[in-house]
């Protein structure tokens, strides 16, 4: 079975595949459409979500259209993480968090709800309503972690 569709879209990821015509993120970046943008260039815009999960969450896209991180290129990896670092101290100079979270996710199983590639830059706060979602214990035994391990070093 193919995870492509008839336009050649990688829809592995369970997501309904978007183009940039149709593309939320995308219509943010040309314009089109509304967002609080706190910094635009010719290779990124960062922006608050509609629903920011604290004051100060930021989304940071790439200016072109990439669903997920396997279909990003190295410059523009180098221009999201440059844009991140720079939204997060941004971020520490205007609101003085206690903390901060980096989120980047990929696929409906992790939780990527657009079909553009962004970054979650989260400011923290003890008090802030954002749950704790790292298990408190790993069930992988040691076996598992070298096979794991091994197997990705292999593919390195």
């Amino acid at each position: 079975m193919s995870v492509f569709d008839s336009t050649g879209a990688n829809t592995s990821q369970g997501l309904s595949p978007s183009t940039a015509e149709n593309c939320a993120f995308c219509r943010i970046v040309r314009r089109e459409a509304p967002a609080r943008v706190v910094h635009a260039d010719d290779d990124v815009v960062a922006f608050f979500p509609l629903e920011p999960a604290v004051i100060g969450h930021v989304l940071i896209v790439p200016t072109k259209h990439v669903a997920t991180v396997w279909d990003l290129d190295r410059n523009t990896a180098h221009q999201l993480a440059d844009a991140s670092l720079r939204v997060s101290h941004a971020l520490r100079r205007a609101l003085h968090p206690e903390g901060l979270n980096l989120i980047q996710s990929n696929g409906q199983a992790a939780t990527q709800t657009v079909d553009h590639l962004h970054v979650h830059v989260l400011p923290r706060w003890a008090s802030d309503p954002i749950d704790d979602f790292w298990p408190d214990t790993s069930p992988w035994s040691d076996l598992d972690l070298d096979k794991a391990r091994a197997a990705i070093a292999e593919q390195m």
